[in-house]
């Protein structure tokens, strides 16, 4: 039988929170060390859980977390539901990927065309046979495909219910170094000076931000996000609809009080406020999808960073033998937490033989991420 330990989690999002959840249901304790938890990109974050929609070429690693991570989804709702009394929002509804005109349509197909290939469920349409499934779509679309497995969950809902069945292990302040004596990580500073001593510690910021963790290959790219309420009566949409206008994307996700989450952006400026530009794109490319979205009102405007990597791989892995970094999810930190979940706790385990862990390795860039060791001395 295994030691149980204490470990700190430097990050309160959905991923910070999903490992806490893992490490308490296997016996372990953890302290959670966020100023603002919940709030980051987890707040603005549509909640797709689209392995085969969110499909590029070239990232073949990036499709087998996807699709591990899905399948592992339905039980890690069960089980948050079983241990808080609570279920998070989810909705097994389908994904709906929509092309605006025929040259939208071709790389539409092409897109299947690798998703078959991966044995992803992919299924071409005609428009009248999309139209027949969502109604509400416009009358000149130019094709779809029907993405059966995709599905979606409120990330809101997930976070608040795990917030409250973890709110006596939270810290609400900022982490602001790494203490240890110079190989080993056994510390968390917060900003306030207290000491939170710890078995072992894992980083889960969104950017991997921390005094002592140095050189880590994420960068901010922005997201806006429109939250709009649709009107009185039956939902304008029942599935995701993702959308291809002019070789720019566009999604609508519906929620099931009537409102749609619609997104989103991707901007590099450093900018962290809502862009009206990237706001004005989102609604004239959904409106020519989705006409009936005239006659919604704007509930929400938000803007948060999410932490991209170069090759959009999670960074997960040990980095001293007192400290774990999971940081880096880019677009996909919902879709992942499950799998990002599993794959930290098994490092605090002691077990880092999953097959997919090489796949996130912090230490596959040239600028390999490590801590140089310049984390304080304890007093």
């Amino acid at each position: 039988m295994r030691a149980l330990v204490h470990v700190n989690i430097v990050g309160a999002g959905i991923i910070g929170l999903s490992v806490a959840f893992e490490l308490e249901s296997r016996g372990h304790t953890a302290t959670l060390i966020d100023p603002a938890p919940g709030q980051g990109a987890s707040y603005a974050a549509a909640g797709m859980l689209a392995p085969a929609a969110e499909t590029v070429w070239g990232h073949g690693p990036l499709h087998e977390l996807l699709a591990a991570s899905n399948a592992a989804y339905p039980k890690f709702i069960e089980r948050i539901e079983s241990v808080t009394g609570q279920r998070p929002d989810y909705l097994q509804n389908s994904t709906l990927v929509v092309a605006a005109e025929p040259a939208d349509r071709e790389a539409l197909h092409e897109l299947a065309e690798l998703q078959a290939s991966l044995g992803l469920s992919a299924e071409k349409l005609l428009p009248s046979q999309a139209r027949k499934l969502e109604p509400a779509l416009a009358a000149n679309i130019a094709g779809a495909v029907l993405c059966q497995d995709d599905h979606q969950v409120d990330p809101r809902s997930v976070v608040k219910i795990l917030l409250d069945h973890l709110r006596g292990r939270l810290i609400e302040e900022r982490a602001q170094a790494l203490v240890g004596d110079g190989s080993r990580t056994n510390a968390v500073r917060t900003a306030s000076g207290k000491i939170l001593e710890a078995d072992q510690t894992i980083v889960a910021t969104g950017l991997g931000t921390i005094d002592g963790l140095d050189r880590v290959p994420v960068r901010p790219v922005y997201g806006d996000i429109l939250r709009i309420q649709g009107p009185a009566g039956p939902p304008l949409i029942t599935r995701t609809i993702r959308g291809i206008v002019h070789r720019e994307p566009v999604y609508l996700v519906p929620r099931k009080d009537g409102s749609l989450v619609l997104g989103a952006s991707v901007r590099e400026d450093r900018q962290p406020a809502v862009n009206i530009g990237a706001m004005h794109l989102l609604l004239d490319n959904a409106r020519k999808l989705i006409p009936g979205i005239s006659d919604c009102t704007l509930n929400e405007a938000t803007a948060r960073a999410r932490p991209a990597t170069p090759d959009d791989r999670p960074l997960l892995g040990r980095i001293d033998p007192g400290l774990v970094l999971s940081t880096g999810y880019s677009r996909h930190g919902v879709l992942l937490a499950p799998l990002g979940a599993t794959l930290a706790a098994d490092l605090i385990h002691g077990n880092g033989t999953h097959p997919l862990h090489q796949a996130v390795n912090p230490h596959r860039f040239a600028t390999a991420t490590q801590t140089t060791h310049r984390t304080e001395q304890h007093p």
